[in-house]
This record gives C-alpha cells, structure tokens and sequence, in this order.
C-alpha cells in the first residue's frame, strides 16, 4: 500500500489538535511563513503559545544579545532564540496550570533571495522539545538553501519545511532518518537542500550525527557534508567563506604515511602561491561516495550519478572508522557526491573566489584528462576541463611507483590520449599542473588497500605504514575489523 503524505495544513492541524503540545515560534527574515500554517489550520490557541518575529537588528540585539560575527544568519544566533524562549516557557507557564504539556520553541532566521539578485536564500531552522512533561529537552538543529528563483517561492518553502519539521519531531523522534525524509514531503530537491542536520539532547544521545550527514550525501539532499577536527558536523559557508582552498582526495582506509605525505608536500608548494595566504588556508581531506562505496579504487562512473553508485554498499561502521582516524590527526574531512572534479571546484566555488589546489594521484589526473568520463557533457571533455580550470585552480601531482624497481610514473611522462595531449601540455607550461618533487621516497610503495588487507589478516608490518598513533587507535578501538580477524 502506498504511503499517504499528510500536507502541511493536515500536520499542522494535528499538532494543533494534540492537548499537550505547547510552545512558541520565532522566525526571522522570511515572514512568520512556519507560524502561519498553525494559525489558518484552526485550534492554534491549544498550540501556539507566543509567536514573534524580531526583525528589528536592535531589537533582535536587545532581546537575544548580539553575535560576535555580527551576522544574523547563523547558527549561533538560532540556538539563542531556541535556547532564550524555551526558558521563558518555563519561566512564565506554571507547571501546577500545565502539568501535561510538552513545551517546545521553534524558530528559525533566513535569508531570502533579495529583489534582482540572484543569490541563493539560506538559513537556519530548529527546534527544542519535549516528548513528556518536565523532561530534559531535545533539540534539532537544520542549515538550509533555497533554489526557488523568487523571494515569495521560498518564503512558502520556508513555511511547509518548518511544518514538517515541527510534525516529524513530536512523531518520528524514534527514527532520525525518518525525520529527515519527511522535510521533503510536500517539497522537492530542486526547491530545497539540506547540507546539515543536529540532533542534540535524550532522544538521540545513541545516535551519531555523522550519519545523518552521510545520509544526506546518499539521499542526494545536498552534495556534500564537513566535518571539523572534532567530529561535528559544519556549516560549509561558516569553514569555507573567502578561503584559499586546499583539498585531497582519496579512500583513506586507513590514511597511510603516504596520504600525510601527499597532504605535506602538496601543502608546503601551494601556500608559495602569490594568491594564497596561509592565514585564511583550509585543507579538506575528501572522501566521494564512490570511494565510500567501493573496496579498492575504481574509476567514476562515467555520468557522475548517484544512481550509479551502490549506495546501500557504503557501511555506517566504515565510514565512522575512516572519520575518526582522519579526525584523531586533526583533519577537517569533507564527503561528497562529486565524482568528477571540476563539479568539486565548482562547489567550492560558491563560498570562495580565492585560489584553490587539489592534490591527487597520477591515476587520478589520468581520469581528468579521459574522455570517456565526459561523455554526458555536452561539449565533451573540451567543457569537462574547461571548466575543472575556470576556477583559479592548480594541480598538485604526486608521483606513483609500483614497487622498487618500477619507473617512476609523473605528470611528464604519464600516458595521454593524443587528442588532448595539446590542451594537456597547455595546463603543464601554464603551471597549472605541477609535479610534487619533495617526496619522501620511502613511502612512495604504501597503499591503503594492501595496509586494509594486513590488518584484517593481522599481518605484521602495517603498523609502520600508518601516521603515528593511529596503528594504537585502530587497535584501541576496533576499526577496520581489527580484532575481529585476529580473533579467528
């Protein structure tokens, strides 16, 4: 039997409808669009306890003290008005008066597209709740962009997003991915994009938030997630914006010597650059769903789909263990649906017109310069690659030796199809492709697959491939199987 989807007004009527539901709405910057569908549905007054809109910035100053970045759409700013209104419920409401009642606060600040301009609106949206009375509150948290074209198309976004969220918290608080799912009913992707998702508090303290952001990478409600050093999930404009970007990509299953040796050498020639200031420098370790996807290296797809990609391959437990190696040695990683590059420069492009790198293999710089891979293009490889080199982009190559005796394979000598060995050659006298040099020889024969297969064999040796202490945490903690195969 098909699922039936409530529409907004139904959900709002239902929440409406409930004795014990009680609590107040905030909005900021796109109307009261969320408040809106309590009011017209009926029965608000059993609901809605207050409803503001502080439009004012003085006025949203003197009532929820004002933010450091002095910006308004932020997280920061959301949390206040969640954390600040959930505390006058419960400062002004006597319990003796309401001793059912759920409280919660809603709120959200937005920034919708202005008049002749062609920005995309975002924003941020959130609740605090309670499932029972008197209990500790749980809270979630969404960052969002709007593609409506028209400031009234996505302040009705913001109104039917914000009645889902409102209905999936208090009826699908058992399920996360639920609750996700259900943002989008009554609305579609190319409307809205999600890049994401907290879930704080009682409710989900055995959930991993991690996953909710790997879930929307694999359910194609945004393209790509961050995760900072500590493992939170970040806002990407709030890491990105106005940065000179440096990213890496790879399997990182596990990060080997020479992955840290990439990121090093790669590191040390782009912050020479006379563009890049290594003040406002961030380095990304990437990670595609493809590489998530697959045990060992494969070529992208041809079409860059996620269709192509077997997405129920990607494990919860693998990807985890590859986030905590890369975030235990510091690193911000970044996971993405961009199978191609020139798409991943592209996305940096939206937060930073500064001068990015990429640091890849041979292999990797191979399939860049393949013409099979641009097939779905229009202009073909000639639009793949113009537009991977539109962005004030460079590419740092790290050479590839099989084993000892092999011949060292670079940027100069790798094979390229001599109907684009022309265009190549361009980008190489332009030094837009530049060979690293200063590698550390020694680690040239490390690769991730063969150091996964010995510590699933419990072969010695693997430890010394791997950056210091993280041989202790796979051990320590687990991954990658360790002690299961030992065990046997």
């Amino acid at each position: 039997m098909k699922k039936v989807t409530l529409s907004a007004h139904q959900k709002a009527l239902s929440l409406n409808l409930d004795p014990n539901i009680y609590g107040t709405f905030s909005e900021i910057g796109a109307g009261q669009e969320v408040v809106r569908h309590f009011f017209r549905c009926g029965g608000a007054s059993g609901t809605i306890a207050k409803a503001m809109s502080a439009y004012d910035m003085d006025v949203s100053d003197a009532i929820y003290g004002k933010e450091d970045n002095k910006r308004y759409v932020c997280e920061s700013r959301l949390k206040k008005m969640l954390n600040r209104e959930f505390e006058l419920l419960g400062q002004r409401l006597s319990r003796k008066k309401h001793p059912t009642k759920t409280f919660f606060s809603f709120a959200n600040t937005i920034a919708t597209t202005k008049y002749n301009n062609e920005n995309p609106g975002h924003g941020w949206m959130g609740i605090k709740f309670q499932i029972k009375a008197n209990e500790e509150p749980s809270e979630i948290i969404i960052h969002l962009r709007l593609h409506d074209r028209e400031a009234r198309a996505q302040q009705e976004c913001v109104g039917i997003l914000g009645t889902n969220l409102m209905h999936a918290s208090f009826n699908l608080h058992q399920s996360p991915k639920k609750i996700i799912h259900s943002l989008y009913d009554s609305l579609s992707k190319a409307q809205l994009e999600i890049d994401m998702v907290q879930m704080n508090g009682k409710l989900f303290k055995h959930f991993d938030n991690r996953l909710l952001s790997l879930f929307l990478v694999k359910n194609r409600m945004t393209e790509a997630v961050i995760f900072s050093p500590e493992g939170n999930s970040l806002q990407p404009s709030d890491i990105l914006h106005k940065k000179n970007i440096l990213a890496i990509r790879g399997s990182f299953r596990p990060v080997t010597k020479v992955n840290i040796d990439m990121i090093k050498t790669g590191y040390n020639l782009f912050k020479k650059e006379k563009k890049v200031l290594e003040k406002d420098l961030q380095v990304l370790f990437e990670i595609t769903l493809n590489n998530l996807a697959t045990k060992k290296r494969e070529p992208i797809n041809k079409n860059n789909n996620i269709e192509n990609i077997n997405v129920k391959a990607i494990k919860d437990q693998d990807f985890l263990d590859r986030v905590d190696v890369l975030c235990s040695i510091g690193q911000t990683v970044l996971i993405s649906n961009y199978g191609r590059y020139y798409k991943l420069m592209n996305y940096f492009s939206r937060f930073t017109d500064k001068r990015m790198g990429i640091i890849l293999g041979i292999m990797n710089l191979k399939d860049i310069f393949d013409q099979k891979y641009y097939d779905h293009l229009e202009g073909g490889i000639l639009e793949g690659i113009g537009k991977m080199f539109n962005n004030d982009s460079k590419v740092y190559v790290y050479p590839y030796k099989e084993c000892k005796n092999s011949e060292l394979t670079n940027s100069k000598n790798i094979k390229i199809s001599k109907k684009i060995k022309k265009i190549y050659d361009y980008y190489i006298s332009n030094k837009r492709i530049i060979d690293i040099e200063s590698y550390d020889q020694k680690v040239l024969s490390v690769f991730s697959h063969k150091v996964l297969h010995m510590i699933r064999n419990n072969k010695h040796g693997w430890e010394e491939m791997v950056p210091n202490y993280v041989d202790n945490l796979i051990k320590e903690n687990n991954l990658f199987n360790f002690r299961k195969k030992k065990n046997k």
